[in-house]
């Protein structure tokens, strides 16, 4: 078995190495003591994969990655974590290697990916992890729609994980942002937009994720009122390089040129003017040719007078 080149003395003994031997190769330099009973055989930096290998080689047989370990090793982030999470057979009692995050989870077995080298939860179990762990509302619809935007799980899947544990913070909403993401929600900002703009005012239902072709590049619109010739374009708070920022224009410019009018919104107007966003939208799927009713979603909430005319400089 693959094990990243490190190695544990209960391993080594079986092999019938004696302890003198393995203490002669660590003195030497030629082998580096990682934890406890857990060696590198070579010298330099180790690399993730092997410090994850080593801390489940420290915390016993039954040991797997997890949390934002896990969410690394299997693609559902990208950032490298600093302090690794590992979970344990509940009741087992070990020591917490230096370095490492240990949660006691029952039925543990059962969360194990089936075909991963290094022991690692599965994706969905990895999720439902975070999701546990989080304490904002925007970090739970963060991870669920990660996974599935990266085509690394679906919602059912993940439904069906939730249903195999007993308790789990987040639950409701939990269910509640799956069922966006089936309706073509890819991000937390998607979400908002969707639930605080589009339903809560009773606006068209745009198209999520369509994808149109432009000078042999394939592009794809956040939400597309294509009745209406109409997009909304959705800026996250991620930086955008120079040349997804050109590609952006080059998208826009292609649906100018078809007769599509675009609007653009970050976090601050959705999250914190979402009726404002809505009464913006309804005004100009109107001047597009809707000829719906546009609904306040309480007292005071200016889409009474989204038909006015649009600021042509928000279009």
């Amino acid at each position: 078995m693959e094990q990243h080149g490190v190695v544990s003395r209960a391993q080594l003994l079986d092999l019938g190495l004696s302890r003198g031997w393995i203490a002669n190769h660590v003195r030497s330099g030629r082998w580096q003591r990682v934890h406890a009973g857990v060696y590198a055989t070579h010298t330099g930096e180790l690399t993730f994969e092997s410090r994850v290998q080593a801390a489940l080689l420290a915390l016993g047989p039954d040991a797997v990655a997890s949390h934002r370990t896990a969410a690394f090793l299997l693609g559902l982030c990208d950032d490298e974590p600093s302090r690794l999470a590992i979970c344990v057979p509940d009741p087992q009692h070990s020591k917490a290697p230096d370095g490492v995050t240990v949660h006691r989870v029952e039925a543990l077995a059962s969360r194990r990916h089936p075909s991963r080298s290094l022991a690692v939860t599965t994706v969905e179990d990895t999720v439902l992890d975070l999701v546990h762990c989080s304490d904002r509302e925007d970090d739970v619809v963060g991870w669920v729609t990660r996974a599935c935007q990266r085509r690394l799980t679906t919602p059912a899947r993940i439904e069906a994980a939730a249903g195999r544990r007993r308790r789990m913070r987040h639950r409701a909403l939990m269910v509640e942002v799956l069922a966006d993401v089936r309706d073509g929600a890819a991000s937390p900002l998607e979400r908002r937009y969707l639930r605080d703009v589009e339903r809560a005012h009773a606006l068209p239902r745009g198209r999520r994720g369509e994808r149109t072709t432009t000078r042999g590049r394939t592009r794809y619109s956040d939400v597309r009122y294509s009745r209406y010739r109409t997009r909304v374009e959705l800026e996250g708070l991620a930086y955008h390089p120079d040349d997804e920022r050109e590609r952006d224009n080059a998208r826009d410019n292609d649906g100018a040129l078809r007769g599509d009018a675009t609007l653009r919104y970050g976090w601050g107007p959705v999250a914190g003017s979402a009726c404002q966003v809505a009464a913006e939208v309804a005004a100009l799927l109107s001047r597009q040719g809707w000829r719906g009713s546009p609904q306040g979603c309480r007292a005071g909430c200016p889409v009474g007078t989204a038909l006015n005319p649009v600021d042509p400089h928000q279009i």
